[in-house]
């Protein structure tokens, strides 16, 4: 019996034995970089525990506006200490006289450092080439002065760019076929998702110091600078953002107290967004949070910015006459308007003074015979389907620049296209009537172009770290119908008109440093709470169309201003930079 159980025993602990030899193996062989579920990097674990690390750049790639200026980042060549020189004596004097700051402040934030730092009381200290030179050259142990990539708190173009997220499920879905580590991020949403195939990191860029158990130096180790093994990487994503002109937006949505909604610049020639801005603003701690969305990518009720759609079928069909008036005092039904007694107008007049009943009457005219004319014409200009650069990037086909952008509705119900009010509703831009921010500024800009219609782009290349092209977008033309050079000359008269009429909605807008052309649209979005969203979009200047805009606020009420005051403000901003600043474009 005791000969049995010590046999037993004798085996367990062999088993026993054998499965810690096999699990050190494991530790120690086999999953020194990928550790557990949790993808442990065992090696670089135990450097970090004999070492003090200063992450320079986490290696994802970055953003730049078109000028090669930086969005969401600073690269600052700043102090870096490390925490051990609180207990060494070092030339601290030498360094505070470089740097020009007092000797007591650089001892006082050593004293207070767990980890190595960024000198700076605010932000970190900008170094000039000559001080990095300098405070270098003194060979002093945890005194460095490098580069390093610092990210914007408050980042320009929030929702466009998007953020990034270390969710396990949703590198999953990303990267299905990869095994990514815990500390690597990938692209939650905007152009970081879109992009991420590009953007993901290579490798960190960081400074690497090894230190005894009491946290001081290993004397006769020198610093250790990593970096990607890809000297290629980072990437740099160039977007045409203008930068100048996207902070200059920003400042005045918020200066107008738009809480949902926004402005979109794109362009003309290029067809390419200058500036996008969305409120509410992006929210970090919940991500379901309303101001994560894209606004100006989120189809919204137009209002009279739709009467352009049967402004254009109206002048295709011939219906809309220069000697033909329209009883402008009666409402869409019928019945006498009395809010709005415009008398007898013209075609022109109406369109300037956006005359419900007169686009009504056209379109019930125009839909006897054609029901899907409508849909037709916002086909032909652009605002049906999405207005995204859409096309084969390498092994992703289609590519989209704006991944989250909606395509317009018309029509929910096809029955409803031979309902004569349905149709009157529909025509100012109400009923089911449904468009993007995005697509009536493309819009604007095909009218501006002659009937033109282009894919929007908000990134025109992607570049390797050393300035090599990885993909250029090239120009590329929204498909289906176009409207007629003729039809789009006389939408840009009518569009003028708007500003140029006395009574015209858009007269706020006459004496501006740009002629402008554009259209205004107010529409019902709740009747019980009166809330509206107000439009105004158009281009300028009107004989040289060089910008496409559209400024917007949703669910707001009739006592907030209408959207010319904010559109009138970023005509001035655009036109000041488009003429007091020429070297800054010489950079591109």
């Amino acid at each position: 019996m005791i000969r049995r159980r010590m046999k037993g025993m004798a085996i367990f602990l062999i088993v026993l034995l054998l499965v810690l030899i096999a699990r050190l193996v494991q530790v120690q062989l086999v999953s020194t970089e990928s550790y557990s579920k949790h993808h442990i990097n065992l090696m670089e674990a135990s450097v970090n525990q004999r070492s003090q690390i200063l992450k320079l750049d986490d290696g994802r790639g970055v953003f730049y506006d078109r000028y090669e200026t930086p969005l969401a980042h600073e690269e600052i060549p700043t102090l870096v200490l490390f925490p051990f020189l609180k207990s060494m004596t070092w030339p601290s004097d030498k360094v505070a006289g470089i740097i020009k700051v007092p000797e007591q402040q650089l001892l006082d934030a050593i004293k207070e450092a767990k980890e190595p730092f960024a000198f700076g009381e605010t932000k970190p200290i900008n170094l000039t080439p000559a001080q990095s030179s300098a405070i270098n050259e003194l060979k002093i142990p945890g005194v460095f002065a490098v580069r390093e990539k610092f990210y914007d708190k408050n980042m320009l173009a929030a929702q466009l760019i998007g953020t990034t997220t270390q969710s396990e499920s949703v590198k999953k879905k990303l990267h299905p076929e990869r095994e990514l580590s815990p500390e690597i991020r990938v692209g939650s949403y905007g152009l970081q998702k879109t992009f991420d195939d590009f953007l993901l990191s290579e490798g960190e860029s960081k400074l690497v110091f090894h230190v005894d158990g009491f946290g001081g130096p290993l004397f006769g180790v020198d610093v250790k600078y990593v970096e990607p093994a890809n000297p290629m990487y980072p990437v740099k994503v160039v977007t045409t953002l203008d930068k100048r002109m996207q902070e200059a937006a920003e400042r005045l949505v918020d200066a107008h107290k738009i809480e949902k909604g926004g402005l979109v610049l794109i362009d003309i020639e290029t067809n390419e967004v200058r500036a996008l801005v969305s409120r509410p603003r992006v929210s970090k701690e919940d991500p379901n949070h309303i101001g994560n969305k894209n606004m100006m990518l989120m189809r919204e009720t137009p209002g009279s910015v739709f009467k352009v759609i049967v402004a254009a079928a109206a002048i295709d069909s011939e219906i809309a006459n220069s000697s033909r008036t329209f009883n402008c005092n009666l409402r869409i039904d019928g019945s006498p308007d009395t809010e709005y007694e415009h008398g007898l107008l013209t075609f022109d007049q109406s369109f300037s003074r956006s005359c419900n009943r007169t686009f009504a009457e056209l379109a019930q005219e125009m839909s006897v015979e054609n029901p899907d004319i409508l849909e037709q014409y916002a086909g032909k200009l652009g605002i049906k389907d999405t207005s995204s650069w859409t096309g084969p990037v390498y092994h992703i086909d289609p590519f989209l620049q704006f991944d989250t952008e909606e395509s317009g509705v018309i029509w929910h119900n096809d029955d409803l296209k031979k309902d004569k009010k349905m149709i009157a509703k529909t025509a100012i831009g109400q009923q089911d009537v449904q468009v993007t921010p995005l697509a009536i500024a493309n819009m604007m800009a095909t009218i501006a172009r002659g009937g033109e219609k282009e894919m929007v782009k908000t990134v025109s290349k992607v570049e390797f770290n050393n300035g090599t092209t990885v993909y250029d977008f090239p120009k590329n033309n929204l498909p289906g119908d176009t409207l007629s050079p003729y039809t789009a000359m006389k939408l840009q008269r009518l569009l003028r008109g708007v500003v140029t009429d006395p009574e015209g909605t858009g007269i706020f807008l006459k004496d501006l440093p740009y002629e402008i052309a554009g259209k205004s649209g107010t529409a019902q979005t709740n009747i019980e709470k009166k809330e509206l969203n107000k439009w105004f979009a158009g281009y300028f200047p009107f004989k040289s169309p060089k910008y496409a805009m559209v400024a917007v606020s949703f669910d707001t009420n009739e006592s907030t201003p209408g959207m010319t005051r904010v559109f009138a403000d970023m005509v001035k901003e655009i036109h000041k930079l488009d003429n007091t600043d020429s070297s800054y474009e010489s950079k591109e």
